[in-house]
């Protein structure tokens, strides 16, 4: 499935969605076909967000805002610097990926889509993260579907990885025609 795309095709892309909906996963592996750079947003997380998460305390929205404004200008900079770039990170709300795309406003959101069971079931089996599968609640009662006037679409994770990086691989190729 790899393929070769032209310099000014490279897309900044924001693989989102919950806790356990494979962010990284599908995101790292977009991001090779696409010939981009990766960045998981939990990686641009401040140090005091990380440790709340990880003792079970979800973050409030002066929490996230740093964090939020950090990955839209990661993905701003890779934008002015023609270099492309997919990251991952949760964008729950219309006003956090407003947030981001305040800073980088051709950003590209693939929404990871998926039933509790699936998500319970990927949670289950990660090990090693600090965001623990208790948030996974919290999460979903904040997520909000994206709208029709965003710049993105949803991508079912019902499939083995492969297909579903084939599915965001063919939303960010129709994206990216309508932004030529």
């Amino acid at each position: 499935m790899n393929r070769t795309i032209r310099e000014a095709d490279r897309p900044a892309v924001l693989v989102m969605g919950v806790s356990g909906a494979g962010k990284s996963t599908i995101g790292a592996a977009l991001a090779g076909e696409l010939g981009v750079p990766f960045v998981d947003g939990d990686d641009l997380h401040p140090r005091e967000n990380i440790t709340k998460m990880a003792d079970g305390i979800a973050l409030n929205d002066d929490d996230r805002l740093p964090w939020l404004e950090q990955v839209g200008q990661t993905l701003a900079t890779a934008i002015h610097d023609g270099a492309g770039m997919v990251v991952a990170c949760s964008a729950l709300t219309r006003g956090y990926r407003a947030v981001i795309s305040r800073e980088a406003p051709t950003t590209i959101f693939v929404m990871l889509d998926g039933s509790l069971a699936e998500l319970r079931r990927n949670l289950s089996s990660r090990e090693g993260h600090f965001m623990p599968g208790s948030l996974l609640e919290s999460q979903l009662a904040l997520l909000e579907p994206l709208g029709c006037d965003e710049r993105g679409k949803s991508v079912s994770i019902g499939a083995p990885v492969p297909a579903v990086v084939a599915a965001a691989l063919t939303a960010v190729d129709a994206l990216c025609a309508d932004l030529r």
